[in-house]
């Protein structure tokens, strides 16, 4: 969708993203796509806001007859405490992605976990009574590890700095999820590997995005077991140094665009009441790519 084909008027829904920065996200290219194919007279719009302007901003949606917003870093957290009212995934994930208004209230949701699980099903993994290895303890692993563990997918969260991984691990633990979550320290990391106890690997980190393209969150001398499953959240580059390892070892290697695409998804259902057209949502995601 280019932008001189959204017709804006008087009656216009309007939805945004609030960020710091957002000139790089692809929301807007996806979600207005989907809106124009629905037949839908909305518009998404970039919302770039200071950290010390979140709080005017969340309520400014309201004012200014938003319906709803998308949430990314570094706001996920920050913006809880300005909504009215928060659903029990968001809470236990500690997080918000995704704004609804309705009636003047503010509604916070996270469709973070769920869209990670739809990729991941799409990808051919059926997580339940499965065991996952998730790398990084940021607002991506909050999410991941919680709708995996809820999946029934048993979780163990290596981060560099061990103390984080253990407070993530914690955190879930005392939310209540249906498979165990624990952590798992870099002495331990070799053997729990070579006994084959994992059957999916997720980076939750942004270790090998553009432009550091040569990083990768896992050791070169390190060999990645074939029977894997490597999901890199990281989609830009589209093969990032971890996915060319998996596919190096035999092992199953799935971009993370999927999850960007159905978190999306979600969220404009949530906003528009409408099923999501994911294809026209995921062709505007690659072109936006330039893939």
């Amino acid at each position: 969708m280019t932008s001189s084909s959204i017709k804006i008027n008087g009656h216009t829904q309007l939805v945004g993203l609030l960020g710091w920065p957002v000139e790089h996200s692809l929301s807007p290219a996806m979600h207005n796509a989907a809106f124009e194919v629905l037949g839908l007279n909305w518009c998404y719009v970039p919302l770039p806001v200071p950290p010390e302007r979140v709080g005017a901003a969340v309520k400014g949606l309201a004012a200014l007859g938003f319906c709803g917003a998308n949430v990314t870093v570094p706001h996920k957290q920050a913006v809880m405490p300005y909504l009215d009212e928060i659903d029990e995934t968001a809470q236990a994930i500690g997080a918000v992605n995704t704004i609804l208004v309705r009636e003047g209230r503010l509604i916070g949701y996270n469709t973070d976990g769920d869209g990670f699980l739809a990729a991941l099903r799409e990808a051919g993994f059926t997580p339940a009574q499965r065991r996952a290895l998730v790398l990084g303890a940021g607002g991506a692993a909050r999410a991941v590890a919680y709708a995996l563990a809820q999946a029934d997918c048993a979780v163990a969260i290596h981060n560099r700095t061990e103390q984080r991984a253990v407070q993530l691990a914690r955190h879930i633990q005392r939310a209540g999820t249906r498979a165990p979550v624990t952590w798992l320290s870099t002495d331990a990391l070799p053997t729990e590997v070579d006994q084959a106890r994992f059957d999916l690997l997720v980076n939750a980190t942004s270790v090998g995005l553009w432009p550091r393209t040569d990083a990768t969150p896992w050791p070169e001398t390190f060999p990645l077991p074939s029977h894997w499953t490597v999901y890199d959240l990281v989609y830009n580059p589209r093969e990032t140094r971890l996915l060319a390892q998996a596919r190096a070892a035999g092992a199953t290697a799935v971009c993370g665009l999927g999850m960007l695409i159905h978190q999306g998804a979600l969220a404009l259902e949530l906003w528009t009441g409408h099923p999501p057209p994911v294809e026209t949502m995921r062709v505007a995601a690659e072109d936006a790519l330039g893939w």
